[in-house]
């Protein structure tokens, strides 16, 4: 007899594995022919083809989770719960091919025919690089669309200070629909099951409406094990996968070099060179901000790179290509090399490596882990190390002996990527190259970078300060929220201005915080930390020369706020629209 088995459990883990071992064994003993679908937590096992699917006389499912058969309608299907089949395997899966009943409709569709007519619920979950602003922002924007739509929606943030307004399994369960706004890799194994749409903040954001339009249209269920669906959603999205891995790598490492470039910093209250004699407080702060944290720094960019592309299999290979790339020189470029070596070794080794069902567990805990670790260190000390290291080194020589004018043109470059997309793709290339460099000790392009990010969140406030007659009474209003976002160093400030009139919003914070990154790197500013905006000023010594860090600042401000203002059109709604209304 020819038969086809699927095993699922809610974990993807060893209950999985270990029923799809017995029951192949049973079927082996009954000289059965047997194709097994096993749902682990890792994209390592088939998928049961049409073929294999049309050739089955029976298909035995033993899942203690909801497993879409939608494929298996028309053929005879006998499912149960997968403890079930531990006792007796070989009488169990006798039992099962006798009671076997023709499915004729998948279990699930009566369900979504009761509740076709019912107010559709939603989850989403929104993530980005720094979890400061784009979260919060697309949460936000879900949240009121969704409700101006009718529908019964719940956000859960992943900001930088940990997962928020979190899901609980059971309105998952409830949920019609996911939406999966993110800039970095999210677990989705809760989401098993579920129809699962993927974004990004940024579109969710700008366009909220056409995105949940696009959600209810196109969302697949998604399948942790790594069905067909799934595999269409990752050929979709693999055009954007290495940005998306950077990302994740850059937002693990940020917290590490927050808290190694402000110890250093607070080390210099003491004296610049405080720290060299042993024993005082200022030696401990410069521990554990340049010996620690800042150690720590490229292992885990390259660790969190190999993890978001190869899940738990990719994280020791990433950390241990990263720890090389620091021992060696290589900084944060070699980091970046060893992050997707890493990753892509281990995914590879996932996916090739074939093994019996009862020694599967073993794949991602000790073979891939090893295998892709001997992989990743070789090619780092033997072949990669060596000439990152050097150009690692003449990129640091470079920036910290460049004239002026290399400075300017450099900062000027900085600052119109950093206003660019204001928090997109542009924006954080210009922010993980500035954050890159703290950890050679190379404090300038990451001075121009923030100064630069402030600038067109500040400078639509400022817009609206001056013109205030060309803006509506809700522009105005978020013109100075979008400056109080600027002095924390939140570019998307600015996106809703820039996302009603791009034309000449961008221009002119591209002028301006070109002018800012230019000044930034002349007057020769030097930023120990990596974020904060202003307030970092009251930290000594983490900004220097502070005023006129300030005084480039200001200027690229002042650039923006009079160019836009001078460049703003009065449209319907504004006070001036209204005033002239009203007087006609």
């Amino acid at each position: 007899m020819k038969i086809a088995l699927v095993t699922a459990c809610p974990s993807g883990m060893a209950t999985t594995i270990i029923a799809a071992g017995l029951l192949e064994k049973a079927a082996a003993e009954l000289q059965w022919q047997a194709n097994i679908e096993c749902q682990t937590a890792f994209n390592s096992t088939k998928t049961l083809t049409e073929q294999q699917i049309d050739d089955a006389e029976v298909i035995i499912i033993a899942a203690g989770i909801t497993v879409d058969d939608t494929r298996f309608v028309g053929k005879k299907v006998y499912q149960a719960d997968i403890t079930a089949c531990f006792e007796n395997p070989k009488a169990w899966l006798t039992d099962a091919a006798t009671q076997a009943q023709l499915l004729t409709a998948a279990s699930t569709q009566p369900v979504a025919d009761e509740t076709e007519n019912a107010v559709k619920k939603i989850v989403a979950i929104t993530a980005c690089p720094t979890g400061v602003a784009h979260t919060f922002m697309a949460a936000e924007a879900l949240t009121e669309e969704g409700q101006r739509q009718g529908y019964e929606i719940k956000v859960e943030t992943r900001g930088s200070v940990g997962a928020k307004n979190q899901l609980t399994d059971a309105e998952i369960a409830a949920a019609d629909l996911v939406i999966i706004a993110a800039d970095i890799e999210v677990d989705l194994a809760r989401f098993n099951g579920k129809k699962l749409y993927k974004t990004s903040t940024g579109l969710a954001l700008k366009k909220t409406k056409p995105e949940l339009e696009k959600a209810f249209a196109t969302a697949t269920v998604y399948q942790h094990a790594g069905n067909t669906n799934a595999q269409a959603a990752n050929n979709k999205t693999e055009k954007a996968g290495p940005y998306k891995h950077l990302m994740t790598g850059v937002s693990y490492m940020l917290p590490l070099v927050v808290a190694g470039g402000l110890s250093i910093a607070l080390s210099f209250v003491f004296g610049i060179e405080a720290f060299k004699q042993e024993g005082t407080l200022a030696a401990a702060l410069m521990t554990i901000g340049g010996g620690s944290a800042f150690a720590l720094m490229v292992p885990v960019l390259a660790g969190f790179i190999a993890f978001s592309i190869a899940d738990r299999p990719g994280l020791a290979p990433g950390l241990i290509g990263g720890m090389l790339a620091s021992t060696t020189g290589a900084g944060f470029l070699g980091g970046i090399v060893a992050g997707f070596l890493a990753g892509y070794s281990a995914k590879f080794l996932v996916e090739k490596i074939k093994l019996p069902q009862s020694m599967e567990a073993l794949k991602p805990i000790l073979i891939v882990p090893l295998l892709a670790s001997l992989i990743t260190g070789l090619v780092m000390i033997y072949i990669v190390g060596g000439p990152v290291s050097a150009a690692m080194a003449g990129l640091t020589t470079f920036l910290n002996n460049m004239g002026s004018a290399n400075a300017v043109l450099l900062g000027i470059i900085l600052g119109c990527m950093m206003c660019f997309d204001l928090g997109g793709p542009v924006n954080k290339a210009a922010y993980t190259f500035g954050v890159g460099l703290l950890a050679s000790q190379t404090y300038a392009p990451m001075a121009a970078v923030m100064a630069a990010g402030m600038v067109p969140a500040m400078g639509m406030g400022l817009a609206t300060f001056l013109a205030k007659r060309k803006f509506s009474t809700s522009e105005n209003e978020a013109g100075k929220a979008s400056f109080v976002l600027g002095m924390c160093f939140i570019t998307e400030g600015a996106i809703p201005f820039a996302a009603r009139d791009p034309m000449r919003v961008i221009p002119s914070c591209m002028i301006g915080g070109a002018l800012t990154g230019g000044l930034s790197m002349l007057f020769g500013a030097k930023l120990m930390a990596p974020h904060g905006g202003l307030f970092v000023l009251l930290i000594p010594n983490a900004i220097s020369p502070a005023l006129l860090y300030l005084v480039a600042i200001a200027a690229g401000t002042v650039v923006t706020g009079v160019l836009y203002a001078f460049l703003k059109r009065p449209e319907e709604g504004s006070v001036a629209a209204e005033a002239a209304q009203a007087n006609a």
